[in-house]
């Protein structure tokens, strides 16, 4: 053992100095031989600073290990660490640092630390034909100045790891304008925990194409971050990307170096936060201290450029012209401009030059509702006033009230309440134009600065109001947006119509893609709210840096808004006077009261009408409600009380559907897009009752899918849809990864009820009878509705029928079922069909479904049973009666007294009948007899008293019997007899 320890430290000295001699043999370390970094921290929050050689280089002789700063150090904004000297020093210009934080605002490629994973569905047996590679070419795409995230319907994750010694922050920027793709932010601990609610990921939508800012505050340790981007597509149309630029995180314990200012920006100074964007015809490199002038002659720049650009010549996509405003004289003048800046040449062979400005032109009138008061400008008229444009304002008669509105078709200049704007999301060389353009009977686009910028047309509502008669019913229509327009395009462009209610969120009402005649759209206003309506041209969807397309336009040739809070009068209408003399003021109607053309006074509509919401006058204006319906209190709306009834075969039917009133759910698919993602077709549908209230409810982005009691929130219902019939998409928690199921584009199918009945069509709409084909004796029972709100698509809106359909063999609620040939209810997206097949639908059981059964009489009751008939087609009503037992006299009694009375009767009959036969026998042979004495006297007969046996004599021949007789024998005896009988007449007595 002592051998032992001897060799191993003699091993162990032998290397040593083997290691020394090596040692000794390399050079000694100089600065650039190696760096500075820190160890990990340990539980105290303390950690070392060493020096490790850099790659390749191999000296001795490195520093020790000194302790360095704690854990949580940090630099102020606009300095870094030097750890050689473990001290805080300002950047240089052309560089900059945000201190405890780091900020990735270029995206001219992915940076360093940044992963994509495209996340694709799982496979289902339904949908076979998915295959792993469908998403491997969808990511996260750098543009420049911000990232693009997918566009088509795979789910694909912008990925960052974060490791913080104290708590900070993560903000970004982004847009976020199509709801037809899903967008996240969520935060995982090194577990992948979850490290925040899960309802706070969601990011809300844009507005008006503004850049949003979203932060979140960040844990110590490690923040895995997740940017998650899921498209949805029904269709073909792809959605709209969304973008992010400028990540920033602060919380980092420090910075080691500054950051380089990227190209197209620069810091003049020592110590900078940030970089500065470089002015119009200027450009810059990468970490620049300054910027550089571009040739002004002969080149120019966009901000934030990178380089000069050659001016090119001058076309007609450079101008563009406008409408002065109106003079004294009220005329104005076309004048053509060069769109600013002035990027082209006019010098170059073949440019063109700017148009003379044109000759003075009659300025249109002025709108409805406004007058001309000797200046340049229209002046509305005072309230109680009206005015055609053309006219002096006028007051409106004794017993009449202004109709307030605001009607814009002429258009001189940009009214008032109105804003046009230019907005590109990737870069800002529009930023100052105006996006539309007043051209006298029309306003139309403007050229922007490239094709892919939204031209911006806003108008704001304060309110909106009904007319001082009319007292609105709770839900009733307030007013309405209506626009005439027209798009002129070659390219795909696209005119989106916005609407944002309370300056909480823009919706996308509708949009109009491609070539458009002219046509009309009109959007019902059904709460009184702040409106900010948004009309955006595109003319592509394609970045560009170029105007290709600017003689793609849009047109609107007139706005009209009904019932605005703040509008002019441009005629009067009749209003209701008080029970008094009042002169001429008008007094409210209460609701479901029209105007009495002879009375001028408020009357109700009659019973079963509703009141029309845009003509009170005259009693035309309640209109009668459809078969098996009755009006609401208020006469706003017309609905079903759940009781039908009707006449078939001289039969009344009844019905009662009061257990179906309820809010019924039908989820229809699923269905797959083209690659591969799952979606349902979610129906909410609220059948009759309720007071005629609509109680279907759709939400977007909501958790629990099929929740009936969601109420809109009374100022944010934007999302939010509140009908008889509503439609959602459902996209499944296991389609996407998503840990709860989404609902999107919410629709309503049905906010009109038109009627009930057993035909099949009412109000313009029909049921083919392929639809729902049925053999049974009982036809359906269709409820037929009908939504007011108009598309592009279904220019008469809506419609939907629910046939209720008797089936005894579904109890309760039943099955609703759409056609077999259009699984999503519809085939043309505008007539909405559903089968409900239920016991219920069954009409209420009478006496004529059920007959009676008597039993037999056993010892003296009888008993009588009730049963359904066969093939029972009825519900409820009636009941079955039960049996009833009655006395009844026992027929065995008079069963015996009828055997034996039978009996004996029989018995005498054959006696009778052997009597007689006796006596035939010897009347027979008598008459042979006789027969054959005649015969051999040739009928000289004897004179005998009588042919019969006399009294007396003796019956010599009893033993004498003639033999049995043939049917012929017995005929020919019987003519015997009749010749027998002829002789016996004639012999003499």
């Amino acid at each position: 053992m002592m051998g032992f320890f001897c060799w191993s430290g003699c091993l162990v000295i032998s290397l040593q100095l083997l290691l020394g001699t090596a040692l000794d043999n390399l050079p000694t370390c100089k600065e650039e031989d190696f760096h500075f970094e820190y160890t990990e921290c340990d539980s105290t929050g303390s950690r070392w600073r060493v020096a490790v050689p850099n790659p390749e280089k191999a000296c001795a002789g490195l520093p020790d290990p000194v302790k360095g700063k704690e854990c949580t150090f940090s630099c102020a904004a606009g300095e870094f660490l030097e750890i050689s000297s473990q001290l805080c020093s300002k950047c240089e210009p052309g560089t900059y640092s945000l201190g405890t934080g780091i900020k990735f605002d270029e995206w001219d490629k992915m940076p360093q630390g940044f992963s994509n994973v495209a996340t694709y569905m799982e496979n289902t047996a339904e949908f076979s034909d998915n295959k792993p590679d469908s998403c491997v070419n969808s990511s996260w795409i750098p543009r420049g100045n911000y990232i693009e995230s997918n566009s088509d319907d795979c789910t694909v994750s912008l990925i960052y790891a974060v490791h913080l010694k104290k708590a900070g922050s993560v903000s970004f920027e982004y847009q976020y304008l199509d709801n037809n793709i899903f967008f996240e932010f969520f935060i995982q601990n090194d577990q992948c925990q979850e490290m925040s609610s899960s309802s706070d990921k969601w990011v809300k939508l844009s507005d008006n194409s503004d850049w949003m800012h979203h932060m979140v505050s960040l844990k110590s340790g490690t923040n895995i971050l997740y940017w998650r981007t899921t498209g949805i597509l029904m269709g073909t149309k792809l959605v709209k990307p969304v973008l992010i630029k400028n990540i920033t995180i602060e919380g980092v314990a420090y910075t080691s170096e500054c950051f380089p200012c990227k190209p197209g920006t620069y810091s003049d100074k020592a110590g900078s936060s940030s970089c500065k964007i470089c002015p119009r015809n200027t450009y810059s490199d990468r970490q620049a201290k300054e910027c550089i002038k571009c040739f002004e002659d002969k080149e120019y720049s966009e901000e934030g450029a990178s380089k000069c650009v050659a001016r090119p010549p001058c076309t007609k996509k450079d101008l563009f012209q406008i409408h002065t405003p109106c003079d004294s004289e009220r005329k104005t003048q076309i004048i053509y401009k060069w769109i600013e800046p002035k990027i082209c040449r006019e010098e170059l062979p073949g440019s063109i030059k700017l148009p003379a400005s044109g000759n003075k032109e009659d300025c249109p009138p002025c709108n409805p509702g406004y007058f001309s008061n000797g200046t340049s400008a229209c002046s509305p008229c005072p309230f109680g006033t009206y005015s055609n444009g053309l006219n002096e304002c006028k007051t409106c008669p004794a017993g009449t009230e202004p109709v307030v509105e605001f009607e814009y078709k002429w258009w001189n200049i940009l009214p008032g309440n109105m804003k046009t704007s230019c907005f590109n999301v990737g870069n800002s060389k529009c930023d100052g134009m105006n996006g539309w353009e007043v051209a006298g009977d029309h306003i139309q686009s403007g050229v922007g600065g490239t094709d892919n910028d939204y031209l911006i047309l806003n108008l704001h509502i304060s309110g909106f109001k009904q007319p001082t008669s009319v007292t609105g019913a709770t839900g009733a229509e307030l007013g309405r947006v209506t626009f005439v327009f027209e798009n002129i395009c070659v390219s795909d462009c696209v005119l989106y119509f916005m609407v944002d209610i309370n300056r909480k969120s823009t919706s996308l009402v509708e949009s109009f893609s491609g070539r458009k005649e002219y046509q009309s759209y009109t959007h019902i206003i059904n709460k009184n709210a702040t409106y900010m309506f948004t009309w955006a041209f595109q003319r592509t969807n394609t970045a560009q840096d170029s105007r290709r397309f600017v003689n793609d336009i849009a047109k609107i040739y007139s706005i009209t808004v009904s019932n605005a809070v703040d509008g002019v009068s441009s005629s009067c209408r009749a209003c209701a006077l008080g029970p008094q003399q009042l002169g001429s003021a008008c007094v409210p109607c209460p609701a479901g009261h029209y105007i009495d053309k002879e009375s001028n006074m408020c009357k109700e509509c009659p019973p079963n009408t509703y009141l029309t919401p845009h003509q009170v006058y005259g009693k035309e204006a309640c209109v009668p409600c459809g078969p098996g319906s009755k009006s609401n209190k208020d006469h706003s709306a017309c609905y079903s009380e759940c009781l039908v009834t009707y006449i078939k075969e001289n039969q009344t039917l009844s019905y009662n559907f009061n257990s179906l009133g309820k809010v019924a759910t039908l989820i229809n698919g699923p269905s797959f897009t083209s690659k591969g993602t799952k979606y349902y077709h979610l129906f909410n549908m609220s059948l009759c009752g309720h007071g005629g209230e609509k109680m279907a409810v759709c939400t977007d982005n909501i958790t629990d899918v099929t929740g009936k009691d969601i109420e809109a929130d009374a100022e944010d219902y934007s999302n939010v849809v509140k009908t008889f019939i509503c439609q959602s998409t459902i996209i499944p928690s296991d389609s996407k990864g998503f840990r709860t199921a989404l609902s999107s584009q919410s629709v309503n199918l049905a906010d009109l009820f038109l009627g009930v009945t057993t035909n099949a069509f009412l109000g313009g709409i029909t049921i083919s009878p392929d639809v729902f084909p049925s053999h049974l004796k009982i036809p359906d029972v269709n409820f037929f509705y009908k939504s007011l709100t108009t598309t592009s698509s279904c220019e008469q809106g809506r419609a939907t029928v629910i046939s209720m359909r008797c089936n005894p063999a579904k109890l309760g609620q039943g099955d609703i079922s759409a056609p077999r040939n259009c699984p999503a209810a519809t085939c043309d997206g505008c007539n909405f069909y559903f089968l409900w097949e239920t016991a219920e639908a069954c009409p209420l059981c009478t006496e004529r479904d059920y007959q009676k059964i008597e039993g037999a009489c056993k010892h003296g009751q009888q008993e009588t049973h009730y049963v359904w008939n066969e093939m029972k087609l009825c519900t409820k009503g009636v009941t079955l009666p039960e049996k009833k037992v009655s006395a009844c006299e026992s027929i065995d009694f008079w069963l015996k007294v009828g055997a034996g009375v039978g009996a004996f009767t029989a018995v005498l009959l054959v006696a009778l009948t052997c009597y007689f036969w006796k006596k035939n026998q010897k009347l027979e042979y008598k008459y042979s007899k006789l027969i054959i004495t005649a015969n051999s006297k040739e009928c000289e007969l004897p004179a005998p008293d009588s042919c019969a046996i006399m009294e007396g004599e003796d019956n010599e021949d009893d033993v004498i019997y003639s033999n049995k007789q043939s049917l012929l024998e017995k005929l020919k005896s019987l003519a015997t007899k009749e010749v027998y009988g002829v002789l016996c007449q004639g012999i003499p007595t």
